[in-house]
């Protein structure tokens, strides 16, 4: 059908029952009389009198969009910005859908990559990797089978739902043969039917569904809660049986719901806001639903509320910038953790596209994920549902207007094995620095594949905070770091995959100066002191402790040279000294390397003897063995600490 959702097809179908205020030109009526390629023809004679205002040239802009001709459209829109003139956000979505369905997919990624800084950074996140997805080798499961159900009619046919046994949907279709159709009579309104479901997923005997109330105005897009055994739906809103309008001659769509027994309840109603596509979460208790409030992002938003077994017990919450856009967002579907939804977004293959995001811990969700192509098309998808079905695996339904169907939106059925749609790697955590358990804002992490490439690098923010999220690979390294610090680096594959995005993955690294410190005017590795057995350089269990941790310092700086310095006391011979010192020093440096620290690391290991002596304990000199105790240790010295990155 020409409108570019559901949204503006149930604009359409209520143009007949708006009061519109007169405008100040024929175009201006016509376009708010959705007349949009009147309005065309109205405004370009009226640009031959007299400019048009900004905002005629937006109703124009908006006119082309709404006829399809796309051209037309990305041309007014980027003249209107080129004018500086203040586009909304979904305006801006229009701009690149028009530009996308114009020009291209490249042409359209180049301005908003040259463009991108008037989005926000979870829509410049979603932008990028959807571009790189469908410009990828990466592709979803291609073993689905899509296909037109039989009952589907010549008017609209969509917004499906699982009820028992059967399918929900909503149509258009006239409820009486014998009415004429027209905008005001009760053949015109939408309405709900319910068909059976038959072994091959396929559509059987249609007709107005028997647990929806009669009700001669519109009511659609159905949801069906098996634990509450009710079903929700919107409905026109109406008093005493007859319709009621805002002070701008709108009547607008409100959320109900009705139980096995037939009573209905009305949950949202607001006679200047429309809500669609209403879905119950039985599992959170959380009613969903898609609505144009003025705090959102764009046009229509995805919202929940808290409720009590389906009564609302709170104010609508919007799902956040990750899902909704500055485009139209309707018709939530949750199913084994992911919601599916469909945008407008302009990154997609045009019209609405269906979209899955992975619900993740505290209110967040995963990048929004295009299905590909087959689920999506240039035209609009939406109203995505899904379901286990016996031994075939998944079955599931959606609508669509696109090429080759029978009415102007169709049911299309599914049957697939596993989920649609590719496989992410979604990993969240923080950098913490191993020494102190701080947390280190700034720090650098790195997503690479098996071949070494880069996949993703971001910053850690102010909390030292993270979260990354690249196509599914069959193997992935984690790296972390920061100037000065070590590196992090891990790698896993098969089900290590699965079990490290469970649960926040914190990544530990340390800073060199945690390691060091200043002894004798040189830089040392901080370690606590340790002592051979007199006269002996066998490495004991407590020295291997303490030389351990040169093995992890060098471990996590491979780039770190060392100098290995052993010292005596005064007492015994001068010759003697010097040779257990050289000894113990070499005794260290065989134990290092035995493991695993490469010689290239050690440059020197040097036995001094007695030679630096740090008091007057030398030779004839009376002192307490604390004194001479002060003047035997050993030294791992940093020779390059100011190069260490």
């Amino acid at each position: 059908m020409k409108v570019k959702n559901l949204i503006f097809f149930f604009l359409l179908l209520l143009m007949g029952m708006s009061f519109g205020q007169q405008k100040k030109s024929n175009g201006d009526v016509l376009f708010f009389e959705y007349d949009y390629q009147g309005a065309i023809q109205e405004y370009l004679k009226e640009m031959r009198k007299t400019p048009l205002s900004n905002q005629q040239y937006l109703n124009l802009a908006e006119s082309y969009f709404k006829v399809e001709d796309f051209s037309a459209a990305a041309s007014t829109y980027m003249d209107l910005y080129k004018s500086e003139v203040d586009l909304s956000a979904n305006q801006l979505n229009k701009l690149f859908q028009a530009l996308n369905m114009n020009v291209g997919r490249d042409s359209t990624r180049s301005f908003f990559y040259n463009n991108s800084e008037i989005f926000s950074a979870e829509l410049r996140e979603n932008a990028q990797f959807n571009f790189d997805l469908l410009n990828s080798d990466v592709n979803p499961p291609s073993d689905i089978e899509i296909f037109n159900v039989t009952e589907n009619s010549r008017e609209a046919d969509f917004a499906p739902s699982f009820y028992k046994d059967q399918l929900l949907f909503t149509s258009s279709r006239n409820r009486d043969p014998n009415l004429k159709n027209n905008a005001n009579s009760p053949a015109s309104f939408l309405n709900i039917y319910q068909a059976n479901i038959s072994t091959d997923g396929n559509l059987v005997g249609s007709g107005p569904a028997s647990i929806i109330p009669e009700f001669k105005y519109h009511q659609g897009t159905p949801y069906y809660s098996e634990a509450l055994d009710e079903v929700f739906y919107i409905r026109s809103n109406e008093q005493a049986d007859e319709l009621v309008y805002d002070s701008e001659g709108k009547n607008a769509l409100a959320i109900g719901s009705v139980n096995k027994s037939g009573n209905f309840r009305l949950l949202f109603k607001d006679l200047s806001t429309s809500f669609y596509y209403p879905f119950y979460d039985d599992l959170s208790g959380k009613l969903y639903f898609a609505a144009e409030f003025e705090e959102g992002f764009g046009g229509t938003d995805i919202y929940y509320v808290y409720t009590n077994n389906g009564l609302i017990m709170s104010s609508p919450i919007n799902l956040g910038p990750r899902v909704n856009t500055p485009g139209n967002e309707i018709a939530p579907y949750i199913f084994e953790g992911s919601l599916y939804f469909s945008s407008d977004i302009f990154y997609g293959f045009g019209g609405m596209d269906i979209y899955r995001s992975e619900i993740m811990e505290e209110g967040f969700f995963s990048i929004p994920v295009n299905l590909g192509e087959g689920l999506n098309s240039e035209k609009d998808d939406f109203g995505y549902i899904i379901r286990n079905y016996l031994e075939k695996g998944l079955l599931g339904y959606f609508s669509s207007n696109r090429n080759g169907g029978k009415g102007k939106d169709d049911l299309y059925g599914f049957v697939v094995k596993e989920k649609p749609g590719i496989k992410t790697f979604n990993i969240y955590g923080s950098v913490l620095n191993l020494a102190t358990n701080n947390v280190i804002p700034g720090a650098e992490v790195r997503l690479l594949d098996l071949d070494g490439s880069v996949l993703k690098v971001i910053e850690t923010d102010e909390k030292g905070a993270f979260r990354m999220e690249v196509p599914m690979q069959e193997g992935i390294t984690v790296e972390a770091t920061k100037a000065r610090h070590s590196i992090f680096s891990d790698s896993y594959r098969g089900e290590a995959l699965n079990q490290i995005q469970e649960s926040a993955y914190n990544l530990g690294i340390v800073s060199i100066d945690d390691l060091v410190e200043e002894t004798e005017d040189q830089t040392v590795l901080k370690l606590n002191k340790f002592y051979f057995d007199k006269g002996q350089s066998t490495i004991t269990p407590a020295i291997a402790t303490e030389l351990d941790k040169v093995i992890d310092a060098v471990s996590r700086f491979p780039q770190m040279q060392l100098r290995i310095e052993s010292h005596t006391d005064s007492r015994g011979g001068s010759a003697t000294n010097f040779r257990i010192s050289q000894s113990r020093a070499d005794a260290i440096k065989n134990y290092l390397e035995s493991n695993g620290v490469s010689s290239s690391n050690i440059l020197y290991s040097i036995g001094y003897g007695e030679d630096k002596l740090l008091n007057d304990c030398t030779n004839g000199v009376f002192c307490l063995d604390t004194f001479h105790k002060k003047n035997e240790r050993q030294l791992i010295v940093v020779l390059n600490y100011d190069l260490l990155f």
